[in-house]
């Protein structure tokens, strides 16, 4: 029976969760990195031991570690070996070249800001080589490792989309998701915050908005804007990788057509404000989503935290609050903290900004917390084990 491995990044470290494929009785390994914020991990989907971490400080900036053993010890690819669960030392950064100018980017104020490297929000390891791994980048670029994370590239004809015009969402100007298309290797989607949805088929020579039918009345001048719109986070499924599903910022959406067009299926959600969506392992039009109140209030609606589940690809949502808490919650739910299993009986998993880390083992009908007193959750992601 296949085995569970449930990566979580918190304010406060990393957190490594195992169990059998029953997902009943959990081990728990951590806090790695322990006191810096791990923004995310990613496991390789070809390399059950190829874990990526993206750890980042105030005083020693962003590092990427990474892990050949399942998380029970860690590299700084390019640099030395790490005690875990100590930090990196100053100086010992990985490298991330920027492929053009750096120049500067235009906000719709006006004024001119430089771009800047801040941080890495999101990891994602490439579908055939656990070499290979993308990384996205605030402000908003995204990197390219070919040697496991000794050494970074941009592809910078990603800025080329109009870049001038792009603006940071509440949390930065963040390169948040990154999709790559299992049935085409060329394929690349990329979300970034507050700039909108962007698609490569070259491979990341070159790159082009993918907006068309979002709106954003209150967010930017022109409603009709083809960039400058805050994308929380986009999914889909392998099997069908030109349907597209995403929560934005107001709206749940889906595209049939690789990006080209959006329609809303907000349908029946109490909020259609929130940051996760995810696509069930085996169905399809099965997608959850964890609305909030609103852009301002980022709890629950009525304070009672429920997972909403479309069978129908949208339009049409159910709650599912079996093993949830129905009053007095006021947590949130990151846009990266919820991630599904490929075991027969689909398993969805979420964190939240209280500390809790949920487990449904039967596709959402019911859950159970395999933590409560983590540090605010950043990030959920998930290895299925041979």
């Amino acid at each position: 029976m296949s085995a569970i491995r449930v990566l979580v990044g918190t304010k406060k470290g990393a957190f490594i969760f195992t169990a059998d494929g029953m997902r009943q009785h959990w081990t728990i390994s951590g806090p790695h990195f322990a006191g810096w914020e791990i923004y995310h991990l990613k496991g390789s989907p070809t390399d059950p031991n190829r874990i990526y971490a993206s750890q980042s400080s105030g005083w020693f900036g962003q590092v990427i570690q990474r892990s050949d053993d399942g998380g029970k010890t860690w590299t700084q690819p390019g640099g030395e070996k790490q005690p875990d669960p100590a930090g990196s030392p100053a100086g010992q950064s990985n490298r991330f070249v920027y492929e053009g100018d750096v120049g500067t980017h235009k906000w719709y104020d006006g004024t001119q800001h430089p771009w800047e490297f801040k941080r890495i929000w999101h990891l994602e390891p490439a579908l055939n080589d656990p070499d290979t791994v993308y990384a996205g980048a605030e402000d908003a670029a995204i990197f390219k490792s070919i040697d496991g994370g000794k050494s970074w590239r941009e592809l910078a004809g990603l800025r080329s989309a109009k870049g001038h015009l792009w603006q940071p969402g509440a949390g930065g100007m963040a390169a948040h998701t990154i999709l790559l298309d299992p049935k085409n290797p060329n394929r690349i989607y990329t979300a970034i915050s507050a700039a909108g949805a962007f698609r490569t088929d070259d491979g990341g020579l070159s790159w082009k908005a993918i907006n068309h039918g979002l709106k954003s009345n209150y967010e930017l001048p022109d409603p009709d804007a083809d960039v400058g719109h805050c994308v929380h986070r986009m999914a889909l499924h392998p099997s069908r990788p030109d349907v597209l599903f995403m929560q934005k910022h107001w709206d749940v959406l889906r595209s049939d057509n690789a990006g080209e067009q959006w329609t809303d299926v907000s349908g029946n959600l109490p909020s259609d404000f929130g940051f996760p969506i995810d696509v069930h392992a085996h169905e399809p039009e099965t997608i959850y989503v964890v609305p909030i109140t609103s852009d301002s209030l980022h709890y629950p609606p009525e304070g009672k935290l429920r997972v909403y589940r479309s069978r129908t690809g949208g339009n049409e949502w159910e709650p599912l609050v079996k093993g949830l808490p129905q009053q007095d919650c006021y947590v949130n739910v990151l846009r990266d903290a919820m991630a599904v299993d490929t075991l027969d009986s689909c398993g969805v998993y979420f964190g939240t900004t209280g500390g809790q880390v949920y487990c449904s083992a039967d596709g959402g009908d019911s859950w159970n917390a395999i933590a409560r007193d983590l540090p605010p959750v950043y990030s959920v992601e998930v290895q299925t084990l041979p």
